[in-house]
């Protein structure tokens, strides 16, 4: 499901001629925000159901460039869910198609008023409901990679 299309902006291009890579992390941070606009969390939601997302954690793989200009679109499948937490896979591609980076998020839901995580809003949840998702033996090919160096024996 898409969420975002965007362009590379001037001023997020570095010394490489290529988007820095701290733009990419910008550009799925406004993935989430699209997301959370998607699942009724938008400004006005937010404030409704005095409720919001945090990111817990990311892995963000840098796959290819992006230049200046370039269109970025960024869709988003669930790899899992629970009554507070979200399990996302991003992918930021080109015009073509073609995958410039993923960003593989947990996202946890917090009441605004404690500060603590606390259950997805009933509409809400009925949102996260309708997006698209993965079962773990359907899940995209970069998703759950871990960092590491090889072992050697």
């Amino acid at each position: 499901m898409a969420l975002l299309k965007i362009d590379v902006a001037p001023e997020w291009v570095d010394y490489n001629g290529h988007m820095n890579d701290a733009e990419y992390a910008r550009v799925f941070s406004l993935g989430v925000d699209a997301l959370m606009a998607t699942i009724g969390l938008d400004d006005a939601g937010r404030t409704q159901h005095r409720y919001t997302i945090y990111t817990l954690e990311t892995h963000l793989c840098y796959r290819r460039e992006a230049h200046q200009g370039q269109t970025l679109v960024v869709d988003v499948t669930v790899l899992a869910r629970d009554q507070k937490r979200l399990h996302v896979f991003m992918q930021m591609c080109d015009s073509q198609g073609e995958v410039l980076a993923t960003s593989e998020q947990m996202l946890m839901g917090i009441d605004t008023q404690t500060g603590r995580p606390a259950p997805f809003p009933d509409a809400v949840a009925s949102l996260i409901e309708r997006l698209p998702a993965a079962s773990y033996n359907e899940w995209p090919q970069l998703a759950g990679r871990r960092i590491g160096l090889p072992s050697r024996p």
